[in-house]
């Protein structure tokens, strides 16, 4: 069995290997993006990319692994992950592996070739990892569970593994508060929390919270480098069906022919779609904002800073429960 310190190595040896452009690896990015049409070849580099620039680095990890007492002996936890975006149950699979636990991990079908492949790559400085981590369809026997799903799948997910210690994530998704005196560069910022990843993540943006009367003009000019969206088939078709009911049901809309922006208290948005809300006091919005259970991040002056909302550290767990304390309660 690998010391922590072996792991770590092992992690930071990998987040090289993922910089890197070997035929394997990039034949696997290949693969990835035929097998989604909402992964783009862009899009997997950025989730690469931070995955290694606020994961994989051993100062970050040995900071972070010190607030943990990991658990002995180790249990066998089953882990069905997400696949919006990206590698995005790549936390969760870090977070099992050094927490030492045996894992059964249920891949999302939007994202089966990128981990599998790194899991490949790993177990070559760590050969154990290949006994401690099984990708399988069948969760059954497990002492715990971790699943992530829509909530109309968590309530399913409840009556099956509800009896055993568990996390249970649902929808969730972020919202902007805005003030009126955003710079161009933060607008900029923004758009990126609204935009990357096709606004799949529950880190995106989708609803934006507004002064009265506030002027859409810069807003829009700060989204115009996502216009090219609409060129995007499966984007496009989101777009031409919301316009569509939009303009049957005389919904009004403001548009730049690439994202549609509605007033609606609901911070959930479809895709192509953003929403966005009035406010008059922003200490009342702040708390009730605050007190939602379905927002991920809350983006803004005095908030998260804009453009980072796809940049979460390791200790910025899904759903704020803190995963690794869960591992290590175990």
């Amino acid at each position: 069995m690998k010391t922590l310190e072996q792991k770590i190595a092992c992690l930071v040896a990998l987040g090289e290997y993922m910089q890197g452009r070997s035929e394997a690896w990039e034949t696997a990015k290949d693969r990835a993006v035929q097998g989604n049409q909402w992964f783009t070849a862009a899009q997997i580099e950025l989730a690469v990319k931070n995955i290694v620039s606020n994961f994989l680095q051993q100062e970050l990890l040995e900071q972070w692994l010190h607030l943990y007492a990991l658990p002995t002996p180790p249990k066998l936890v089953g882990i069905t992950m997400a696949g919006n975006i990206p590698l995005v149950g790549f936390h969760d699979f870090l977070c099992g592996y050094l927490s030492g636990h045996q894992l059964r991990l249920k891949l999302s079908s939007k994202d089966q070739i990128l981990l599998p492949h790194l899991l490949q790559q790993l177990s070559e400085c760590d050969a154990e990892i290949l006994n401690q981590i099984v990708l399988t369809d069948n969760l059954r026997q497990c002492d715990a569970y971790i699943a992530t799903g829509s909530n109309n799948t968590a309530r399913y997910f409840e009556q099956y593994f509800g009896k055993y210690p568990h996390i249970i994530r649902r929808n969730r998704t972020s919202v902007a508060v805005l003030d009126g005196s955003e710079t161009p560069e933060q607008l900029s910022a923004l758009a990126e929390d609204v935009f990357l990843y096709f606004g799949l993540g529950c880190r995106n943006v989708t609803q934006l919270c507004l002064p009265k009367a506030y002027d859409f003009q810069a807003l829009f000019q700060a989204f115009e480098p996502y216009r090219d969206y609409i060129n995007h088939n499966k984007y496009r078709n989101n777009y031409d069906y919301y316009l569509a009911i939009y303009l049957l049901n005389k919904v009004p809309y403001l548009s730049n022919d690439a994202v549609l922006l509605v007033e609606n208290e609901f911070p959930f948005s479809a895709v192509s779609v953003l929403h966005y809300r009035y406010y008059e006091d922003k200490m009342l919005l702040r708390a009730e904002l605050e007190q939602n259970n379905d927002l991920q991040c809350i983006v803004g002056n005095g908030f998260v800073p804009f453009g980072t909302a796809q940049t979460p550290a390791l200790s910025d767990f899904a759903d704020g429960v803190d995963m690794m304390s869960f591992l290590c309660s175990l």
